[in-house]
């Protein structure tokens, strides 16, 4: 409920009610607000119960809507895409062993085992020092 509420907000909630209500109230009134949210959550759970229990399996209807909102609502481009062409593969091309230490190994020190193999593809052609990349002008 409170996500985007951190503990610097928090502090400054406490501090001005010390300075509004004085340190005399401030437990009193500290114990009403809790009593007042435990009340509204329990409240809040119990209409849920009730609607679900009235309702019955159409309330399972009503709420994978909400459900796919939800899931919206944590979209990341990078993921969807990921998904979408790699079957959530997390490393389709088997990258995450050849970049661990940066070098080539798999993370292991004096191991005998060689790094895993980059998927087949054409072999990268290096360009000599002073030598200029080929340019597409279709491309640019």
């Amino acid at each position: 409920m409170f996500d985007s509420v951190g503990w610097g907000e928090i502090l400054v909630i406490v501090v001005a009610g010390l300075f509004i209500l004085g340190p005399e109230r401030l437990p009193s009134a500290a114990a009403w607000l809790g009593k007042t949210i435990r009340q509204v959550r329990e409240y809040a759970t119990g209409a849920q119960t009730k609607l679900r229990d009235e309702m019955g399996p159409e309330f399972e209807e009503l709420r994978k809507p909400l459900q796919d909102l939800q899931s919206l609502r944590n979209f990341n481009p990078r993921t969807a895409v990921r998904r979408t062409l790699f079957d959530g593969d997390a490393d389709p091309l088997g990258l995450n062993a050849l970049k661990n230490n940066g070098n080539g190994t798999n993370g292991t020190h004096g191991s005998s085992t060689p790094p895993a193999a980059p998927p087949a593809s054409r072999p990268v052609e290096r360009l000599a020092p002073d030598e200029r990349p080929p340019i597409d002008p279709d491309a640019t």
